[in-house]
């Protein structure tokens, strides 16, 4: 950029017809702005001016720099305004990865309210279950679910991320409800990808943890709900993506005095200085429409997850 600086302030003398002139126009002592000069001279290893007693000619060198360098300086003053202008601006494209299955529950709605509150700014929204390089592609923004490993990206929590253990009716009604949590290890358990060990909190405060089993484990969480509605067994799942089916009565809260680890639902960006006026304005955005408490879990007095154990006799 110093050289670029130099080669306006050369213009500058240009069209001012002298360095005195040119130094004042820029607020410059004419001895820094003559040092300036010279520098850009030795850089370029020409002499950009002859010097008289009245007034400064350009060399023939020199006047080659003013007619193809004048529009290098333009541009770049245009470019820069622009982005001053854009730094109050909610302007440019936002670039924003997330999972899959919770943007198509409560993401891809939003988004046409968010884009008319900011008629300068284009999204491209890039939805995968699969934990993306944010950096490396280039992303502005990942939405993310449960811990977060990453230490060179900046986080802001959206939502908790509330879990619970559930089972389908039918699934309760062949194999019985267990009672504790060391009847989990004999019942047919749904299983996410390498998470064999539950661990859970009691009302004391007390940790446990339960290796258990079964015939259906899956690396995708829309499958693992799929297969407690279908009665294969007792899951661990999001309550963000089970609550309507427990509302309906379609799955039941398994062991609701055991706690399980809550995490977080998470905007991760990458570190940066100044954070781009685009992805902070989506991230306030999010916060309004998911915040405590978030949409899954609102109509419940107090925000808080209740959610009652039904009797074991049932009827049919």
């Amino acid at each position: 950029m110093d050289r670029l600086d130099d080669l306006a302030l050369f213009l500058r003398v240009l069209d001012q017809g002298s360095i005195s002139a040119a130094a004042r126009s820029l607020d410059l002592s004419v001895a820094a702005a003559s040092q300036r000069l010279q520098r850009l001279e030795r850089g370029l290893g020409v002499r950009l001016l002859q010097r008289t007693t009245r007034r400064l000619h350009p060399t023939p060198e020199g006047r080659l720099l003013a007619e193809q360098g004048r529009a290098l300086v333009e541009d770049l003053d245009a470019l820069t305004a622009g982005l001053r202008q854009s730094a109050g601006d909610v302007a440019g494209t936002l670039r924003v990865t997330m999972s899959a299955a919770f943007a198509r529950e409560y993401i891809s709605a939003l988004l046409p309210e968010f884009l008319a509150r900011h008629p300068k700014l284009r999204l491209f929204a890039h939805l995968s279950d699969e934990m993306v390089d944010v950096v490396g592609a280039g992303y502005d923004l990942a939405i993310r679910i449960g811990a977060l490993n990453d230490s060179s990206l900046v986080a802001r929590k959206l939502a908790a991320n509330r879990r619970v253990l559930c089972a389908s009716p039918d699934y309760l009604r062949r194999h019985g409800r267990p009672r504790t949590l060391a009847d989990l290890a004999r019942h047919e358990c749904v299983l996410l990808s390498g998470q064999d060990v539950w661990r859970f909190t009691d009302r004391r405060g007390h940790g446990h943890a339960v290796r258990v089993q079964g015939r259906f484990e899956t690396t995708l969480g829309e499958a693992v709900r799929d297969a407690a509605l279908a009665g294969q067994g007792i899951a661990v799942h999001s309550l963000w993506h089970v609550h309507e089916a427990l509302a309906a009565g379609r799955l039941e809260v398994v062991l609701p005095e055991y706690m399980l680890p809550e995490s977080g639902i998470w905007a991760v960006t990458p570190q940066r200085r100044l954070v781009p006026p685009r992805v902070r304005a989506f991230v306030d955005f999010l916060v309004e429409k998911l915040g405590d408490p978030p949409p899954w879990e609102r109509g419940v007095t107090g925000g808080a997850v209740s959610v009652k154990r039904k009797p074991q006799k049932r009827s049919g």
